[in-house]
């Protein structure tokens, strides 16, 4: 059995570990597609947009929901990539553990 110094130290460092983990997920892109590449949305690990991408030929006023659904679409490939990422990251520190608010 540990004493208590030994794992308030273990948290701390946790601690710290998934600190860097974070900031390291804020700064790493992944990018969700839709439409073949007509769509383009990057975000980052931290489920932050960075970028959209329309290719104009998919533009045209006689079918706005098709091009909202394809943005929708792209939307939740890049935020699924980017939270399987996040988990993939992370679930080496929690050693495999699923705790809730982390991912």
């Amino acid at each position: 059995m540990r004493n208590f110094g030994d794992l308030q130290r273990m948290a701390k460092e946790m601690q710290t570990k998934m600190q860097q983990v974070q900031e390291e997920l804020a700064r790493t892109m992944v990018t969700g597609t839709a439409g073949g590449g007509a769509v383009t949305i990057e975000m980052t690990g931290a489920q932050e947009v960075k970028a959209v991408r329309i290719d104009p030929a998919v533009i045209s006023a006689d079918d706005v929901e098709m091009l909202q659904d394809l943005v929708l679409a792209a939307v939740a490939d890049a935020t699924r990539k980017s939270k399987q990422l996040a988990a993939d990251r992370l679930g080496g520190l929690t050693g495999g553990l699923n705790i809730p608010g982390l991912t």
